[in-house]
């Protein structure tokens, strides 16, 4: 039986273990022609099987892990593997910007940063508890069994999950379902969909964040019998951060649809997950028929043909849009060469223009020099005066002999006088 071997326990088969990295599809062990329902189905089956919080201190594990999670982030992205798909060569490696957390493994004091970088700004990206999906799939929960139609509130506590199972007739399962949850704004939490498996245990399939809307926080799932789709918002912000430009074309790239459009007639488990960093979650339930909303599914389903269609568009448009800024670039580039020259140009011209004169060509002083004589003829103006009335002397300054510059006599007679 093969083993799987740890690259830092065989560091000679290093270059054969990393092109076997590079096969997302042998590492998840399904075939090219899978769906994204069963590629995420092989990822959360075989990353719950080798979390490293299932096998701690367990190096084979831990690469095993690794390989999965690369795998699972290629094939998911339809870019990526479209790429791979398409050049049948090593996959580029997607940039993995969210930072994503099982909450319950964390100590105290991790939590704590957890969720200050959260405040900040920063986007942690978390994931439901290995040991509650550990629990699920060995048919380890308790669910509450519900009716359509039946709405229920609660309180789940962190990291924690309530799990209710309907019931759908043939009737129900054609008409379609709505499940939604909603709770204040303040909270976060999941909104889980399980399939069952044979040995009666439960695998996720569906998971949807709660998303910030006016007061209210919201998840829902929409079976309606066609494709429905979800928008994750923060794909866009990170995008946009980070090129606005190219967050402008890539705006609708996040708008994927659900892995699940119909319920056969049976049993099916939603499941509440509380994802707060501290504190519970209280929450309302709500589990209904889509029969009496026939006219809001139309127009649902007109609209987001409408935004599929748009985010074709931006596709070609960015094409045309990069081809005519490159020309822009081009000419304005041209246009600035232009400019230079034809100043220079006019400049060389003034300059031509200037030298046709019979004037001979004045040498002109430093300024230095200017200033100098400047200074100098001022400070002999003003030593050297003329009398101008009657009883004004001049006075000279000469051979460093220094006489008072002024003297009236007249008026120092008319004072003795008087």
């Amino acid at each position: 039986m093969p083993t799987h071997t740890s690259r830092s326990e065989n560091k000679d088969d290093v270059g054969e273990d990393d092109h076997r990295r590079r096969n997302p599809y042998e590492v998840l062990g399904i075939p090219t022609n899978s769906t994204d329902q069963e590629i995420k189905s092989a990822y959360r089956r075989m990353a719950l099987r080798y979390h490293p919080d299932k096998n701690p201190n367990d190096p084979v594990a831990m690469d095993m892990f690794e390989e999965i999670t690369f795998a699972y982030e290629v094939l998911s992205d339809p870019e990526n593997r479209r790429q791979y798909d398409t050049t049948g060569s090593e996959a580029a490696a997607p940039e993995s910007e969210d930072l994503e957390l099982d909450l319950s493994s964390l100590g105290a004091v991790n939590t704590i940063f957890a969720a200050l970088f959260n405040k900040l700004g920063v986007q942690i990206k978390t994931t439901v508890s290995a040991n509650l999906l550990e629990e699920a799939l060995n048919g380890m929960v308790t669910t509450l069994p519900l009716t359509v139609g039946q709405v229920v509130s609660r309180k789940v506590e962190k990291q924690s999950a309530h799990f209710y199972s309907v019931t759908l007739t043939e009737e129900q399962a054609q008409a379609g379902l709505i499940c939604k949850v909603q709770s204040s704004a303040k909270n976060k939490f999941k909104l889980l969909y399980f399939d069952r498996e044979e040995n009666g245990g439960l695998s996720l399939a569906l998971q949807e964040d709660s998303r910030k809307t006016g007061k209210l926080s919201t998840a829902g799932f929409y079976f309606f019998g066609f494709p429905v789709y979800r928008f994750d918002h923060r794909v866009n912000s990170r995008a946009l951060s980070r090129d606005p430009e190219t967050g402008f074309f890539k705006r609708l790239d996040a708008f994927q649809p659900f892995e699940i459009t119909e319920l056969k007639p049976g049993s099916h488990v939603f499941a509440v997950y509380g994802d707060n960093f501290f504190k519970s979650v209280n929450y309302t339930l709500e589990i209904f028929s889509s029969a009496p909303f026939a006219h809001e599914k139309e127009n649902l389903r007109s609209t987001e043909a409408q935004i599929v269609s748009k985010r074709t568009e931006l596709l070609k448009f960015e094409s045309e849009y990069h081809e005519v800024f490159a020309q822009f670039t081009e000419m304005a580039s041209k246009c600035t060469g232009e400019i230079q020259e034809i100043d220079e140009l006019l400049k060389r011209r003034n300059e031509i223009c200037a030298a046709y004169t019979i004037f001979p060509p004045t040498k002109q002083s430093s300024s230095k020099n200017r200033s100098w004589s400047k200074g100098k003829s001022k400070k002999k103006s003003s030593l050297l005066m003329e009398s101008r009335e009657e009883g004004e002397v001049a006075v000279r300054e000469e051979d460093g002999v220094k006489k008072k510059k002024w003297y009236n006599i007249q008026l120092r007679q008319d004072k003795k006088k008087t």
